[in-house]
């Protein structure tokens, strides 16, 4: 018997290891990216004073969470798209408010609607991540720089 996927994710879970909650971060927002859902998206990065660089034939950087998201979240989450994350590696201190970490993500994009056509025009990417993240006031671990 197979169970749906919840229509809001959670954007915290219970019993995690500081490592798998660091990593969570990440997951979060590839998540996100996959069901279109701007909540869960916002839930992995640390409010507006955050980056991300991405890194194809130029570097490019986006300054603020709001750039971000529309950058990312609005143009990747309307279509059809399956991140997987794997090899990450946490660089934690115990105790310490500010980790990093790395991973590397192969993602399958189609265009809305057209991701479960065997026959639709699938675009596969992958990369590589390199993430610096801080735990917030509810010792929650967000994105800081990606």
């Amino acid at each position: 018997m197979s169970q749906s996927i919840p229509q809001t994710l959670p954007s915290q879970r219970a019993s995690l290891s500081q490592h798998e909650a660091i990593a969570d971060a990440l997951y979060r927002a590839a998540i996100a990216s996959d069901h279109h859902d701007s909540a869960l998206f916002d839930s992995a990065w640390a409010g507006e004073d955050v980056s991300m660089e991405i890194h194809d034939d130029k570097k490019r950087v986006m300054e603020g969470l709001s750039l971000i998201r529309t950058n990312v979240l609005n143009r990747v989450g309307p279509m059809d798209t399956t991140h997987n994350i794997s090899m990450v590696r946490v660089n934690y201190q115990d105790g310490a408010d500010t980790a990093s970490l790395t991973a590397t993500s192969t993602a399958q994009h189609a265009a809305t609607g057209t991701g479960r056509d065997p026959n639709g025009t699938k675009y596969t990417v992958g990369g590589e991540y390199s993430v610096d993240l801080i735990k917030d006031e509810a010792g929650v671990w967000k994105i800081k720089k990606l």
